[in-house]
């Protein structure tokens, strides 16, 4: 059986990438949950991820003996190992559209992923209304997002961006935790789709279970002192 290596589900949100995909798409994998405590080089975190991968960052994939780590290699992995579901669109055109705006919040938003670390349990409208305020480059990724959704939503149908669930949708789950934690102003179309994000029984399952882990771990909440 695949053996999902991740971090806190509370703040890790590479984690919840590759374990939404999985849930949703009805995969069996057992998971291993490591704890963030630091990511310094002697860590216990990093000692206990580096048993399995080298780089000493959660999400590993481990099937058989290999291992796969980095989110957007599991995905294709297991897109690959299960060509049966359709994690990717059928159509080809389609599927290089998807992949390329998964390869954009792969390597992208890096404003909003810096100012609004993934938190499923904290409010921090507060917090978001001063980065909207003074954060120019934040605002950016947020347009951008609101825009690339919008698009795909009236091209393709919804109710996810791409019709059905896809990687695509996986990939984006963390960032609707963002918008709507850091209550970031969105249009309407925007708000639909990540209600209907968060009603995914995969992302609702993660979501219980960060709320249940009753954990505080400052280094990801510079923003308070405890929960």
């Amino acid at each position: 059986m695949l053996t999902l290596h991740i971090g806190n589900k509370n703040y890790s949100s590479w984690s919840m990438r590759a374990w939404v995909l999985l849930k949703q798409a009805g995969i069996p994998f057992q998971e291993r949950m490591v704890r963030f405590d630091s990511f310094e080089g002697d860590s216990q975190f990093k000692n206990e991820v580096r048993k399995v991968n080298p780089a000493g960052r959660v999400p590993v994939l481990v099937d058989d003996g290999l291992a796969i780590w980095d989110s957007l290699a599991i995905a294709e992995y297991v897109a690959e190992r299960f060509p049966d579901l359709p994690l990717w669109p059928r159509d080809a055109k389609v599927r290089a559209q998807a992949r390329s705006v998964v390869a954009e919040m792969h390597s992208g938003f890096g404003a909003l992923r810096t100012h609004c670390p993934m938190n499923i349990e904290a409010s921090l409208a507060q917090v978001g209304a001063l980065l909207w305020r003074d954060q120019a480059a934040v605002r950016g990724d947020v347009q951008r997002i609101c825009e690339m959704w919008t698009g795909l939503l009236e091209r393709h149908g919804g109710p996810m961006l791409f019709g059905d669930f896809s990687i695509a949708d996986a990939f984006y789950a963390p960032v609707c935790m963002r918008l709507r934690n850091y209550a970031l102003p969105v249009p309407g179309v925007v708000t639909d789709y990540i209600r209907r994000v968060c009603a995914l029984p995969g992302v609702k399952a993660w979501m219980e279970e960060a709320l249940a882990e009753q954990d505080f771990v400052a280094m990801d909440e510079p923003y308070r002192t405890a929960r």
